[in-house]
């Protein structure tokens, strides 16, 4: 029975799960999003937003711990200096999970994981966000010709009294 315990193992020994997991970290740091199962994104996702939040303050005592976990120069370097940039005034979620169905050899849940300030896509989206439409407002354009109809013929009538006279 699983009373109590936090943490998904993923059917593997403790050693490849942490050598796992920090290769899924360092791949997703240098490329900003990857494709894996739903149950490893969502365990890679408890492991490397802690690491992120070590990022925003650069000392190095930080990067040492950082390199602990990653064991890769060139993503700690990455980290340090581009990823932390964009996210020194987030307060946490520094990753999304985004489910893409099944694969077809084994039936698994598939996801991307990426890091959120980095999805071009979705940031356009956000800033440039359309005018809500209702149904009330396509009823009062409906109405608003009908009003300006009269208003217009006024004036004409005014203008052909002065000819009849």
């Amino acid at each position: 029975m699983r009373h109590g315990c936090k943490v998904n193992h993923l059917s593997r020994t403790h050693a490849h799960r942490v050598a796992m997991l920090s290769n899924m970290a360092t791949s997703l740091i240098m490329h900003k999003r990857i494709e894996t199962t739903v149950a490893k994104a969502k365990a890679l996702r408890v492991y490397v937003e802690p690491i992120i939040n070590r990022s925003k303050e650069d000392t190095t005592h930080n990067r040492r711990i950082v390199f602990s976990y990653l064991h890769s120069k060139e993503a700690v370097n990455e980290l340090f200096r581009e990823v932390s940039q964009k996210v020194a005034n987030r307060p946490g979620g520094y990753t999304r999970i985004l489910k893409t169905g099944i694969r077809h050899g084994d039936n698994s849940e598939m996801a991307i994981i990426e890091l959120v300030d980095y999805n071009e896509n979705m940031l356009k989206e956000s800033t440039a966000k359309k005018a809500k439409s209702t149904r009330r407002s396509r009823a009062k354009k409906a109405e608003a010709p009908v009003e300006a109809a009269p208003v217009a013929e006024a004036p004409a009538a005014e203008a052909e009294a002065p000819k009849a006279e």
